[in-house]
């Protein structure tokens, strides 16, 4: 989701090995047919987001990336450039303790990625000179990197030919190609299969078609409400053709929130996040009512490596 090297995407002839004039046997039509506007309609519709500029470089991308995994942009925006502020470079995340990393992190939820992102700059320091790596097996080696992130930095970073497959591409694929509503609640073997078949030959169009789609499914085919007449594929689009029929699929996990242990460890966090040393137990005991809950979830931020136990019952943000 950051600068694209693409020039020109609506000028950039699709090779036949990416789509050509037959598409694949498991597609309804040439890949270029999807290729084409969707490029086509990011080059007039793109957010204006900080990790799409150039000056934004490798490391810009990777924090965001880490960033908006289940978060969306507008809680985003704020955290991430005050952390590129603070931490313009791998190397100057890594001179700090992790418990800094979490603590910068705020409220974006899921902290361990915070812890993620911390390991993942302390490797590119010491493996890579401090500079991200361009090579996708070497971004994919990162403590806390995955396929998805791996390929998202490959491709968006680096302008590199890799499938980057988010909820909101996997969402547009679903409904363009196979004409699902919704996909699986976990990415499959067939998702990545057409992802394959989707991709542009040449690195400069995959890139844009990575990001493109991505945005599209973000701004347009969105999860509860999509914007079919705004849609530059709708014409094509296998669900919508069959009448948008509803989902069958096993249900959608929710996102259910209040009561929760995640809710119950986001206030203990937060506590010791504001805190300038070591926190006492009563402290985090009044955050919390139930006590077996408010116990296993403390435990959880112990085990997760987020809080660090200390002598006399008393917590803090990791140092090491």
């Amino acid at each position: 989701m950051t600068a694209i090297t693409a020039s020109s995407p609506g000028s950039v002839p699709v090779p036949p090995t990416a789509g050509g004039s037959a598409a694949p046997a498991d597609l309804p039509f040439p890949p270029d047919t999807l290729h084409v506007p969707v490029i086509d309609w990011f080059e007039d519709n793109a957010r204006d987001l900080p990790w799409r500029h150039p000056e934004a470089g490798p490391w810009g991308v990777m924090v965001s990336e880490f960033m908006l995994q289940q978060t969306p942009v507008v809680r985003v925006l704020p955290v991430y450039e005050q952390w590129l502020a603070r931490w313009p470079r791998p190397a100057d995340l890594a001179a700090e303790a992790p418990g800094e990393a979490v603590r910068a992190w705020g409220r974006l939820g899921y902290p361990r990625r915070a812890l993620r992102l911390h390991g993942a700059a302390v490797a590119i320091t010491e493996r890579h000179g401090g500079d991200v790596p361009r090579d996708h097996a070497q971004l994919l080696a990162l403590p806390g990197i995955g396929e998805y992130t791996a390929a998202a930095v490959a491709s968006f970073a680096y302008g590199q030919r890799h499938p980057v497959l988010d909820t909101n591409v996997r969402r547009v694929f679903a409904r363009a190609v196979t004409g699902t509503e919704y996909p699986p609640n976990a990415t499959t073997a067939a998702e990545r299969r057409l992802a394959r078949a989707l991709l542009p030959g040449d690195e400069p169009t995959a890139a844009a078609w990575a990001a493109a789609s991505m945005e599209l499914g973000a701004l347009v085919c969105t999860a509860k409400s999509p914007a079919c007449p705004r849609c530059p594929i709708a014409a094509s689009c296998t669900w919508r053709l069959a009448g948008k029929p509803e989902h069958q699929g096993p249900p959608r996990r929710g996102q259910t929130y209040a009561g929760t242990d995640r809710q119950v460890r986001g206030k203990l966090l937060a506590v010791l996040r504001e805190a300038v040393g070591p926190v006492p137990q009563d402290a985090l005991d009044a955050v919390w009512d139930e006590p077996v809950q408010r116990a296993r979830a403390l435990d959880g931020l112990v085990a997760d490596g987020l809080v660090e136990p200390l002598d006399g019952g008393a917590y803090r943000l990791p140092l090491t």
